[in-house]
This record gives C-alpha cells, sequence and structure tokens, in this order.
C-alpha cells in the first residue's frame, strides 16, 4: 500500500525511485522521500506528493546524528524547488519527548555574559520599592474604609505580596546577590511578612529545580502516578482538579507537601531535609512563629474584621498568585508535554518541558518571573536579565521554546488554560520512562474517555 497512489481511475503503483543507501532516517509519520532522483523525475514526485498513502511505525527519537541528517534533508528539499507547504510541517514532525540536538552548555554560550551579573544595590530597589508600594497601599485603604475601595485594595495588595515572594525566591536561589548573609536576611523579612518559612521553601523549592520534570522526585505540581491517583478518594479529586481549590493549595502544601509524600516545610526532621539543614529550618520556623504572633497582636488591637481586610483577604490573593503561576509554567500547553523518570530523564530534557507565560502588565509587578524556561535551566540569573537572557537562547533551544501567548493588559487568559488543563492532566501511568498526563473520564463525570 505504500507504493500505491490515488489518481481518478482508482490506484496504480507509483515509479519505483532508486534510494541513496544512507538515507534511511524516519521521522514521525516514516514518510520516506528519494532525494537522488535525476531531475526529470521530480514533476512526478511533486504532482504525487501530497497523496502518498503514510505508513505509521512505532515512533523512535532523533540522535544528534540523526539531526544533522535532517537537516541536510531539509536543505536538499529546498535546493530541488519543493515549498514548505508540501512536505510534511515541522509542528507534525517535532517529538518534544525526544533529546534535543544541544547541550546545557550551548545554552548558557548562547547567553551574555552581564546577565550573570548580580547586582545588590538593584535587587535591594526593587525591595524598596515594593515595601513601599505595599505600605502605601495599607494606609490608603485604611484610610478610606470604603467598601467600594476594599475589593481593589484586596487585588492589589494580594498581587504585591506575590511580588515580594518572587524576590524572597530570588533570595534563595542566590540570584538576588552574591552575599550569602545578606540573602538570608532579606529572604526571611520577605517570606516571613507573608507567612512562608524562607528556608524551608528554599530548600523544597531547590528540591523541584534539581528534578523538574521527573514523575517521582519533582517536588511542585508533579503528576500523581496511577497507583497514588486511585488511592484518593473522590472528594480529593474532584477538589483537587476543580477551579478554584488547587488555587488555595499553598499553605496546606507547606504544612504536609503533596500525596504520596511525606514530611512538613516546618520541622527539622522532615523527610525534605538532610542533617546539616536543621538550624536553617528551625530558623525559619521561628521566624514564620514571630510573624504569626504578631498578626495575632494586631488581630487583637485593631479587631478581627479590620485585620481580614488587611492582612488576610490580600495573603489569599497572594496565595492564588503563586498557586496560578507555579501550575502554569509545568502545565496547560496547547499539546501535552511529556514527564519524564528513569534513564530518560535529565536535568536539561526535564527543564525544556517547562514554559513562559505572558502576564501583560502583571510581568514587570511580579518582576518578569513568566520567563520561566531560562529561569529553570540557570536559576542564577538575576530576575532582571531573564529576558534578554530568553532573546539570547531562544535560536538554540529552537522547536523546544515554545512562545507564550501575547497578554492583553491584564492576563485573562491564562484562565481558559488552568480551566482546560485541570479537567484533562489528572495521572501518568505507573510504568514507562517517558509519560504524558492522562484524563480520568469518571471524574468528568463518563463525558470524555481517557487519554492514551
Amino acid at each position: 500500500m505504500a507504493n500505491m497512489v490515488s489518481s481518478e481511475c482508482g490506484l496504480r503503483p507509483l515509479p519505483c525511485l532508486p534510494i541513496r543507501p544512507k538515507l534511511t532516517h524516519l521521522t514521525q509519520t516514516h514518510q520516506r522521500l528519494n532525494l537522488g532522483r535525476p531531475s526529470t523525475s521530480l514533476a512526478l514526485l511533486r504532482r504525487h506528493h501530497l497523496t502518498v498513502t503514510r505508513v505509521t511505525a512505532p515512533l523512535r527519537y532523533v540522535t544528534v546524528e540523526e539531526g544533522e541528517h535532517e537537516e541536510r534533508k531539509k536543505t536538499q528539499l529546498k535546493d530541488l524547488g519543493f515549498n514548505e507547504g508540501e512536505t510534511e510541517s515541522e509542528e507534525e514532525r517535532f517529538d518534544p519527548g525526544a533529546p534535543p540536538p544541544f547541550g546545557l552548555a550551548e545554552i548558557r554560550a548562547a547567553i551574555p555574559k552581564h546577565c550573570w551579573a548580580k547586582d545588590p544595590w538593584r535587587s535591594m530597589s526593587y525591595v524598596f520599592r515594593d515595601v513601599a508600594i505595599v505600605v502605601g497601599l495599607a494606609a490608603g485603604a485604611a484610610y478610606l474604609n470604603n467598601w467600594l475601595a476594599w475589593p481593589l485594595y484586596w487585588v492589589a495588595q494580594g498581587t504585591m505580596f506575590w511580588a515580594l515572594f518572587v524576590l524572597g525566591h530570588d533570595c534563595g536561589h542566590g540570584s538576588f546577590s552574591s552575599n550569602t548573609n545578606l540573602n538570608s536576611v532579606v529572604g526571611h523579612l520577605l517570606h516571613s511578612s507573608i507567612l512562608v518559612p524562607y528556608h524551608g521553601w528554599r530548600i523544597s523549592h531547590r528540591t523541584h529545580h534539581q528534578n523538574h520534570g521527573h514523575v517521582e522526585k519533582d517536588e511542585s505540581w508533579h503528576p500523581l502516578p496511577q497507583r497514588i491517583y486511585n488511592n484518593l478518594d473522590f472528594l480529593t479529586k474532584k477538589m483537587r482538579f476543580t477551579v478554584p481549590f488547587p488555587m488555595f493549595a499553598f499553605p496546606f502544601y507547606l504544612w504536609s507537601r503533596s500525596p504520596g509524600k511525606k514530611g512538613s516545610h516546618y520541622h527539622p526532621d522532615s523527610d525534605l531535609f538532610v542533617p546539616n539543614e536543621k538550624k536553617d529550618v528551625i530558623t525559619s520556623t521561628v521566624c514564620w512563629s514571630a510573624m504569626a504572633a504578631l498578626l495575632a497582636g494586631l488581630t487583637y488591637v485593631m479587631g478581627p474584621l479590620q485585620m481580614i481586610k488587611l492582612y488576610f483577604v490580600p495573603y489569599w490573593i497572594f496565595v492564588m498568585w503563586l498557586d496560578l503561576v507555579t501550575y502554569l509554567h509545568h502545565h496547560g500547553h496547547e499539546e501535552k508535554l511529556p514527564w519524564y523518570r528513569g534513564k530518560e530523564w535529565s536535568y536539561l530534557r526535564g527543564g525544556l518541558t517547562t514554559l513562559d507565560r505572558d502576564y501583560g502588565l502583571i510581568n514587570n509587578i511580579h518582576h518578569d518571573i513568566g520567563t520561566h524556561v531560562i529561569h529553570h535551566l540557570f536559576p542564577q540569573i538575576p530576575h532582571y536579565n531573564l529576558i534578554e537572557a530568553t532573546k539570547a537562547a531562544k535560536p538554540v533551544l529552537d522547536k523546544y521554546y515554545r512562545e507564550p501567548q501575547k497578554s492583553g493588559p491584564l492576563p485573562f487568559h491564562l484562565f481558559g488554560d488552568l480551566v482546560r488543563s485541570l479537567r484533562n492532566d489528572h495521572y501518568v501511568k505507573d510504568t514507562g520512562d517517558i509519560l504524558y498526563y492522562q484524563t480520568d473520564a469518571q471524574l468528568l463525570g463518563g463525558s470524555k474517555k481517557k487519554s492514551s
């Protein structure tokens, strides 16, 4: 069947074309083209190319040598006069789970050296800016004390709490400055003020970066293996995958981590930490407790309602920002992206499954955390250099970089991606080393079949 073509009269054999011995590379659709045919056969080949019956075969992954061969083949096709539309599109051939034809060193080399430079004064200027805005918003809202102004304050202040978190997150990565003491002091002040244990979260987030894209070893928003997913009760599944409940997960994750994992970000003996990290964890838990005591005292002095309006509602807005952003940087692409285990996982392949997102006006407010791919591969780069670093690295990343959808002033388009992903991305199979999310049809009320 592979050498039959359609015609108005039925099916007739395609003329036999000599094949060059070395041209054996299989694309995802496994359609072979003879590039060594004399030019007299070109018209016949072009006339029937679009109607050649396609033969599928099991997908195999492209090696570096094969990738170079594929580039030579595309050049030959262009020289022969084939238009891009007459051959299979790049999107059809591209396999996001295949090992990339470049290494981490090549990406690093493409990024200008000054992008790695850390300027503590510049970093501190962002801290002063954000803290001033937070104080100003709180003072203004308390002065007005108007129910028309409170909702605007909650959204604005919750967004600024999220901005403070991102700066503390940079302290944890060491991209804030090269001074570890400065990073620790600023990180504790920023994170404790929004009830985040600095060292506890810093260590677990480091684990996330070191194991990104690994089914079992990743730390945040990683997929559940089917055996763990099946042991969850229906209510837990429903809340875990139904908006808005997952957007309130962060405080609970800090206390007890994700299903299938034990420990707490507050307890020094947690599985998250090694023995020499216990003192750091205790320090952060003490700072967190001091902030909790301060909030309790302010609640007693100012009254519960005023503290709910001034602090606790913005706190939950911040939590929603954190969960939304961290989830969408690893989920919700229009095409399913791979997760790995075993020998198929590598630091580079795991990092390449992360996603950049555009947040419109919020990009600057939350310190360009949407430039997430380069941040994941090189978390030492300061946030104010991430845009330039990403632009420089994109030619190397090629199809492994997925251009984010442009946002309007506010990123309302991301809610559609969130809902779609939560409806479809439920678990991964217990076996296999390259995995894609599966859908639980029962959770959707039987309206969809499970993904294969």
